[in-house]
C-alpha cells in the first residue's frame, strides 16, 4: 500500500514539549528508533484535529462547537514552545553546575567561531583582488574596447561543447553547426562589445526579473559593469553599477552605489548578521523618474458642477527602488503587526537580492546571459520521473512557503518563475515582449 507523509495538523491539541523537558524517561538504547512511523498507509487512523471527532462527541467535537473556545486553546498551547517547564531548575545542584560548566565551553566555542567567520572574511577579500583583472577583462570585451584572444575564445568553445554534451539539445542526434570564426569585414559592421549584456543578466535571474519593469530597461540597456567590493574596518560589502553616457538621458548619475553593513558580532548560529544597508540618491531628470506615477483623476464640484483634473505622484514597481533600501522599524516606532512584518520582508529581499548579486550574478555574469545558470536554480531540468504522482492540487499552499536555498524565497513575497534556458542563446531584455517574459 502508498505510503504518505503525515500531514501537519494544525488544530492538533496536544502540548508541545518543553524544550528542556525529556520526552521520556527511558534508556538512551531505547532512543536509536523511533518511537512513531514516519509514514501511515492511507488506511490508517489521520492525526486528531479540532472537529475531527465531532461525530464521536469527543473533547475535540466539543471544542469544535465553540470557536472562540478552540482558537483561545491553541493560542495558549502554542505559547508553551520555547518556554522553560521547570526541569532544569529542578535539578540537583551538582548536575546545575555542570550544565553552567557546559555552558562555559560553549562561550568558548562562540570565541573561535567568531575568529573563523573573520577569517572567513579577510579570504574572501584576497581572492576579491585576484578576481579583478579577469573582472576588468570582461569589461573591455563587453563594452567593446577590446576583443577576446584566440586562447580565450578556443576555451571557451570547449567548455560549450562541454556543455552541450550534457543537455537536451543533442538528445536527438543532430550534429551542431560548425563555428565559423567571424570575417574582417563582419567585425567592422558588427556593433561593439556585447549590447545590453547586463541587462539581460538581471532579467535572467528568477528574483530580479521580478523587479526590472519595462520602464527600467531602458536605462539598464545602459549598464556596463556591477562590481562587489568590502568595506574598510569593518564587516559588509558594496555594489557598485557603472553606466554609461546614454543614461544619462534619464539621471545625472554614472555611478549607483549600494553598501550592505553587517554587525560588529556574529550571530548566534555563527553567522554576520545583516545591520543596514544604504543605497545611492538617484538624480533623476525632469519626468524620468521610474521609481513613481503619475495618477490623473478628475473630480466634479457637487454645487457648481465644474470639473478639476488632480494629479497625484504615487510609488510604483521598479528595479532602481533597490537604491532606496527600508529602514529597520525601531523599538520606538507604534506600527501595526502587519506593516512591521511586511517592512521585515522587504528587508530580507532586499538583503537577499544584494546576496545573489554578490554571490552569483557578478561571479558568473555570462552564464545567467547565455541562460546556463537558471539550469541550476532549483527545479529547472529537474527530473522527476523517480516522484510519485500527487493530486494537482494537494499541498499547493505549503509549496508556496517552501525555503529554496535561502535564495529570494520571503514568507508573502512574490514567488518567482523560472525561464527556459534559451536554445540558441540569450536573447536582450529590451527585445523580449513583456508578456512573454511574465509567462517564462
Amino acid at each position: 500500500m502508498e505510503a504518505r507523509q503525515i500531514p501537519h495538523a494544525e488544530g492538533d491539541l496536544t502540548a508541545p514539549t518543553p524544550q528542556n523537558t525529556p520526552a521520556v524517561h527511558s534508556t538512551m538504547s531505547q532512543l536509536s528508533r523511533p518511537q512513531v512511523p514516519d509514514t501511515i498507509g492511507e488506511d490508517e487512523e489521520e492525526i486528531p484535529t479540532i472537529g475531527s471527532d465531532a461525530a464521536t462527541g469527543g473533547p475535540n467535537a466539543q471544542l469544535a462547537n465553540h470557536p472562540l473556545l478552540a482558537s483561545l486553546v491553541q493560542s495558549r498551547l502554542h505559547g508553551l514552545v520555547g518556554r522553560s517547564s521547570g526541569y532544569i531548575a529542578s535539578l540537583p545542584s551538582t548536575i546545575r553546575q555542570r550544565i553552567d560548566g557546559l555552558n562555559g565551553i560553549q562561550v568558548e566555542h562562540s570565541k573561535i567561531e567568531a575568529e573563523f567567520q573573520k577569517e572567513v572574511l579577510e579570504l574572501e577579500k584576497k581572492y576579491a583582488h585576484k578576481y579583478q583583472p579577469l573582472y576588468e577583462k570582461r569589461l573591455q570585451i563587453v563594452t567593446g574596447k577590446i576583443e577576446p584572444s584566440e586562447s580565450e575564445i578556443a576555451a571557451g568553445i570547449k567548455a560549450a561543447e562541454e556543455d552541450e554534451d550534457d543537455t537536451d539539445s543533442e538528445a536527438d542526434g543532430e550534429p551542431r553547426p560548425p563555428r565559423v570564426p567571424p570575417t574582417a569585414e563582419e567585425l567592422a559592421q558588427a556593433p561593439k562589445g556585447i549590447p545590453e549584456f547586463w541587462v539581460t543578466v538581471l532579467g535572467n535571474h528568477p528574483g530580479l526579473s521580478e523587479l526590472v519593469t519595462e520602464r527600467d530597461q531602458a536605462a539598464l540597456k545602459y549598464l556596463e559593469d556591477i562590481r562587489v567590493s568590502y568595506l574598510d574596518g569593518k564587516p559588509g560589502f558594496k555594489l557598485t553599477f557603472y553606466f554609461g553616457q546614454g543614461a544619462k538621458e534619464f539621471f545625472e548619475n554614472t555611478l549607483l552605489e549600494k553598501t550592505y553593513y553587517y554587525q560588529d558580532e556574529v550571530g548566534y548560529t555563527g553567522d554576520f548578521v545583516y545591520d543596514r544597508a544604504e543605497g545611492t540618491k538617484i538624480e533623476w531628470k525632469e519626468g524620468k523618474d521610474f521609481t513613481v506615477k503619475v495618477e490623473t483623476k478628475k473630480q466634479r464640484n457637487k454645487n457648481t458642477n465644474q470639473t478639476r483634473v488632480v494629479k497625484k505622484v504615487v510609488p510604483t514597481d521598479s528595479f532602481f527602488t533597490f537604491f532606496s533600501p527600508p529602514n529597520s522599524p525601531s523599538e520606538d516606532d507604534d506600527l501595526p503587526e502587519e506593516e512591521q512584518e511586511e517592512i521585515e520582508q522587504r528587508l530580507e529581499l532586499d538583503y537577499q537580492i544584494g546576496e545573489d548579486l554578490k554571490d552569483r550574478i557578478i561571479p558568473r555574469a555570462i552564464d545567467f546571459f547565455t541562460g546556463k545558470a537558471l539550469r541550476y536554480e532549483d527545479g529547472v531540468g529537474e527530473d522527476f520521473s523517480d516522484y510519485d504522482e500527487d493530486d494537482d492540487d494537494e499541498d499547493d499552499d505549503d509549496d508556496d512557503d517552501d525555503d529554496e536555498d535561502g535564495r529570494l524565497v520571503v514568507p508573502g513575497a512574490r514567488k518567482t518563475k523560472k525561464a527556459p534556458v534559451p536554445p540558441t542563446g540569450a536573447t536582450p531584455a529590451s527585445h523580449q515582449d513583456p508578456q512573454e517574459c511574465k509567462q517564462q
